[in-house]
C-alpha cells in the first residue's frame, strides 16, 4: 500500500481538473501517493471528463452535494492510507510538495497534519488568503495567517519561511494522519462550507496533537473558485460557522466573555456593510447569529465531549489580544509587525 492518498473533492470542476491535475501527476511521486477524485455530485461532464482522460485514477462519485466538510468524511472512511492530503481543485503544486511534509511527519510523530506555503496562483509572489504560511486565531476567534490578516495579504520575500507549529491547516492543502483525522470526529458535517478545516484543528490541538505549516512545500491556490469573495452566502457561513466553533472549543472560563463580545463585534460588521451598501452580506450575519442560535442546544453534547477530552484547555497558538484591535487601531496589519518580529 502507498503512504499517501492525495484526495480532491470535486463539484462542477471540470475545467479546474483539466487545468491542475497534469501539474498534480506530474509532481507527485507515484511510489508515494494515490491521486483520488471525490466527487459531490456534479451535475458538469466532470465524470465523463475524468473517464475519457484519466481512466487510471480512482473515482468516488457520492450520490449528492455533501459540501466539504461531509464530503470528505464520506470520501476518506473507505480509505485505509496512513496519510492523505486535502487537496482542492484549484491547485497548482510544485516538485517537492508532498515528499517535504510527508518526511517532517515521518519523523516528528507528535506532528499529526501540516500545510505547505500557499502562495497566489493569479499574484505568485504574494501568499494567498487561505492559508498563507500557516493559520491562527485571536482570543475572539478571528482567523489570521503567517502572511495574511484580514485582506492584508503580504508580499513573499521568504520572512515566514521557517517550520512552525500554527493552529491550523488550510483545506486548501492538508496532509494529516487519517487515523488522526478519524479519531477526531473529521470535518463537522453541520459546517458544510467554511472553516471546518479550523475547527477540525483546533480540536486536535485541544487533544495535545500539533500541526505545523512546512513553506519548503510550495503551491499556488487560486481561490475563491466556488464562492466569490463579496457573496452573501459565504459570509452566512463564514459568520455561523465561526460562533459553532468558538462555543464547542472554548474552554468554559472563557466562553461566556468570548460569545458576549462577539455578539456586539458581529452587529457591528452588519452595521458597516449596510453603510457600504451590502445590504445581502449584513442580513446575511443577521441570519447567521439566528442560525446560530437555533443550533447551539443541538451542540451542546458535541462541546462536552470535547471539553471532557480537551488536554490543553488553551492551545499555545491561540493570539491572546485582539488582531481586529491591533489591525485596525494600532495599525499592525501584517503577522511581523503584530508580534514585532523582524522581516
Amino acid at each position: 500500500m502507498k503512504k499517501v492518498a492525495v484526495v480532491i473533492l470535486n463539484w462542477n470542476g471540470r475545467k479546474l481538473l483539466e487545468q491542475f491535475l497534469p501539474v498534480l501527476l506530474k509532481n507527485t511521486p507515484v511510489e508515494l501517493a494515490d491521486c483520488i477524485i471525490a466527487d459531490n455530485a456534479s451535475t458538469d461532464d466532470s465524470l465523463d471528463f475524468l473517464k475519457s482522460d484519466y481512466p487510471q485514477l480512482s473515482v468516488i462519485a457520492l450520490e449528492k452535494n455533501y459540501g466539504f466538510a461531509e464530503g470528505y468524511n464520506r470520501a476518506l472512511a473507505g480509505l485505509e492510507y496512513p496519510y492523505v492530503v486535502l487537496l482542492n481543485s484549484d491547485v497548482e503544486v510544485t516538485a517537492g510538495w508532498l515528499g517535504n511534509m510527508l518526511a517532517y511527519l515521518d519523523q516528528n510523530e507528535q506532528v499529526v497534519a501540516a500545510q505547505p506555503k500557499i502562495l497566489s496562483y493569479r499574484e505568485k509572489e504574494y501568499f494567498e488568503y487561505a492559508g498563507a504560511s500557516g493559520g491562527f486565531l485571536d482570543k475572539y476567534a478571528y482567523p489570521f495567517c503567517r502572511g495574511r490578516i484580514f485582506n492584508t495579504i503580504e508580499k513573499d520575500i521568504h520572512q515566514y519561511d521557517t517550520v512552525t507549529p500554527v493552529l491550523w491547516a488550510s483545506g486548501a492543502c492538508m496532509l494529516i494522519r487519517l487515523q488522526s483525522y478519524k479519531d477526531a470526529g473529521g470535518l463537522d458535517a453541520g459546517f458544510f462550507a467554511h472553516q471546518e478545516e479550523i475547527d477540525l484543528c483546533w480540536r486536535l490541538n485541544l487533544y495535545g496533537k500539533k500541526i505545523v505549516c512546512i513553506p519548503e512545500s510550495v503551491v499556488y491556490h487560486v481561490g475563491g473558485a466556488t464562492l466569490a469573495v463579496e457573496n452573501p452566502q459565504k459570509t452566512f457561513f463564514n459568520f455561523r460557522n465561526n460562533l459553532l466553533l468558538i462555543y464547542k472549543n472554548v474552554p468554559e472560563r472563557r466562553l461566556k466573555k468570548v460569545l458576549f463580545v462577539r455578539y456586539f463585534l458581529d452587529y457591528l460588521a452588519a452595521w458597516m456593510f449596510f453603510m457600504k451598501g451590502h445590504r445581502a452580506d449584513a442580513y446575511a450575519i443577521v441570519r447567521a447569529r439566528n442560525a446560530f442560535a437555533k443550533l447551539k442546544p443541538s451542540y451542546k453534547p458535541v462541546r462536552e465531549s470535547i471539553q471532557s477530552a480537551a488536554l490543553e484547555k488553551e492551545p499555545d497558538q491561540i493570539y491572546q489580544g485582539s488582531v481586529l484591535w491591533n489591525y485596525h487601531m494600532k495599525r499592525k496589519k501584517t503577522y511581523s509587525r503584530l508580534f514585532m518580529l523582524k522581516e
